[in-house]
């Protein structure tokens, strides 16, 4: 979310397996990025928002074990989470049913669906391919203009450049790609003491997707060069 690192999420299960932890995957940065492989990462949960990826907001995914599911009792009570209810005793459904309480968002279910769909026809391989080649390009180009200042390595990165212009804030090189038609985040980027932690006044965020183009990225980069002279 604010370096577009890979990080070794593998690995990092083996190590937290290895002492017994519970390791859960936030995957709203990556789910939409590349493939996903719960069983390869050993993850023993995995969530993904819908919005990151094409879908409609409210809804995402939460993925979990049989053994995790079967451990947790349900946080929700409502229709169809219930096998049977006597005035003394609740029999709960088997999972993932007895966390689903209530009417679902049907709406957002299907929506989202539909942007999964869309995305598997054109392959996540592919996303990611394209991604990794706009990133790459972006950060050639600014690396060669003149007071910028450009956050995380140069490599095993994806779909996110953050930077900073010297002489300005943030928010203020925000604003003024924004008058050119061009979208960025400024700030901490839901992320506040990492970001602290090189910049204090929190950074600018360029991002791609699988609908952005290289002659997008000349435009953006002619217009921040105007801003940093």
């Amino acid at each position: 979310n604010v370096l577009g690192v890979v990080n070794p999420v593998r690995e990092i299960g083996n190590i937290a397996r290895d002492h017994k932890i519970t390791f859960c995957v936030d995957a709203a940065q990556s789910a939409p990025h590349m493939p996903i492989h719960v069983k390869k990462i050993g993850c023993d949960f995995l969530a993904f928002s819908a919005h990151k990826m094409l879908g409609p907001t409210g809804i995402g995914v939460l993925y979990a074990t049989d053994e995790m599911l079967g451990k947790m009792r349900p946080f929700l009570g409502g229709g169809d989470m219930i096998e049977k209810v006597t005035l003394k005793k609740i029999d709960y459904a088997e999972p993932p049913w007895k966390f689903e309480a209530g009417t679902a968002n049907i709406s957002g279910a299907i929506g989202f669906s539909v942007a999964i769909d869309y995305l598997r026809k054109i392959g996540m391989e592919d996303v990611n391919e394209h991604e990794k080649s706009l990133t790459k390009y972006c950060m050639n180009k600014i690396a060669n203009l003149g007071n910028i200042e450009i956050y995380g390595p140069n490599i095993n990165r994806i779909g996110i450049v953050p930077f900073n212009v010297r002489m300005f804030s943030c928010h203020d090189v925000a604003i003024m790609l924004d008058e050119q038609g061009i979208a960025v985040r400024s700030g901490y980027l839901c992320a506040q003491p990492l970001v602290e932690s090189f910049s204090k006044e929190g950074v600018v965020r360029a991002s791609f997707y699988l609908y952005n183009t290289k002659k997008e990225i000349d435009k953006f980069i002619e217009v921040l060069r105007e801003i940093a002279v």
